[in-house]
């Protein structure tokens, strides 16, 4: 899934790059639990605003790229999580993401996911 916005890309991947910045764009994120700035290696927990807090690790980043995945940890369920950000035009950016995990856990996530998304790229 994608979405473009407004927000300019070295805004977008700010966004991702400070993970205590993560619940002002991802409204079902209530607090981040992990270091300030992101790094492949890094672990930490998510707090949803609905359930219990989530485990996860980041497999990879690359800042000049503006590329990140991670892996996700919910019970006996895993998510595998890969982000981009792309520079749109002179100004904007569009934001991608996959996420690959069981069929009925990415469906009720997608939704979720995507107004995240939307949210991520606006200014």
């Amino acid at each position: 899934m994608s979405e473009r916005g407004a927000a300019d890309a070295e805004t977008v991947w700010e966004r991702y790059a400070r993970p205590a910045r993560w619940p002002t764009w991802a409204p079902q994120i209530r607090s981040v639990e992990t270091e300030p700035a992101l790094r492949a290696g890094m672990r930490g927990r998510v707090r949803p605003v609905v359930g219990p807090a989530v485990r996860f690790v980041v497999t990879a980043v690359d800042h000049d790229a503006r590329t990140w995945s991670w892996r996700v940890r919910a019970g006996p369920f895993r998510l595998r999580l890969d982000h981009a950000v792309d520079r749109c035009g002179s100004s904007g950016a569009a934001t991608r993401l996959t996420l690959a995990g069981p069929a009925p856990v990415v469906l009720a996530y997608a939704p979720l996911a995507r107004r995240a998304l939307r949210r991520l790229v606006r200014p």
